[in-house]
């Protein structure tokens, strides 16, 4: 997942963005509201927005995306606890509004609530320039054209279009494509380096140490 973030407080902005790349995201931060309009464009799939910030604050941001007809899922991060701000973002459109000080892991959690809300609303997904994936005919797709691969490979790839952008650890391999089975790491990654091995792209990524993921695909 492509994440912008904007928060002035330079150390709590370093401490996001760290967490954010630690679960398999990829972060851009600014410190800036007007930087933040200069830059936003849709491939972008999330912004954190703090509000009180210099230039532009997180509610004009959203106010102005707003106008330009760009909606991507935002959560406020925020020191301001009236309900009338807090009602404010709601209305502005944004998924989560969360009170500072907060967990990083509070973060997590309510980023892949917004992530889990999506993928259920999305049955055809863009994996790379050629490939697709239907989740509802579970058809790996390239150039249109479906693709031959064994059982253990669709359902490999069926469970990480369900959680497209977020990290499949090994445990959920394990229960969920072997049954449970005492099946070891090593095993796992070789039969994900065959089903790499039999694709024409690579789009699937070993996030070290902790699993694999798709990211969902952007033209350029």
């Amino acid at each position: 997942m492509k994440i912008l973030l904007l928060e002035d407080e330079l150390m709590l902005n370093n401490a996001i963005c760290e967490y954010l790349k630690g679960i398999g995201h990829i972060a851009e931060s600014f410190t800036d509201g007007q930087e933040v309009l200069d830059s936003v464009d849709i491939s972008y799939d999330l912004l954190i927005l703090d509000i009180n910030v210099p230039t532009k604050d997180g509610f004009e941001i959203l106010q102005e995306l707003n106008a330009r007809k760009i909606y991507i899922p935002a959560i406020y991060i925020s020191a301001l606890v009236d309900i009338e701000d807090i009602t404010k973002g709601y209305d502005l459109g944004c998924r989560e509004y969360i009170k500072k000080p907060f967990h990083l892991e509070e973060l997590g959690i309510k980023i892949n609530q917004i992530l889990k809300k999506d993928q259920n609303k999305t049955t055809h997904i863009k994996f790379s320039e050629n490939y697709s994936y239907s989740k509802d005919k579970q058809t790996l797709y390239f150039n249109g054209e479906p693709q031959g691969l064994t059982k253990k490979q669709l359902e490999i790839i069926h469970i990480l279009a369900l959680n497209i952008n977020m990290i499949v650890d090994f445990e959920r391999f394990r229960v969920d494509i072997w049954d449970g089975e005492n099946i070891d790491n090593p095993t796992i990654r070789a039969e994900i380096s065959r089903l790499k091995k039999a694709l024409k792209e690579d789009f699937i990524k070993n996030i070290r140490g902790l699993g694999y993921k798709i990211d969902r695909y952007y033209s350029v």
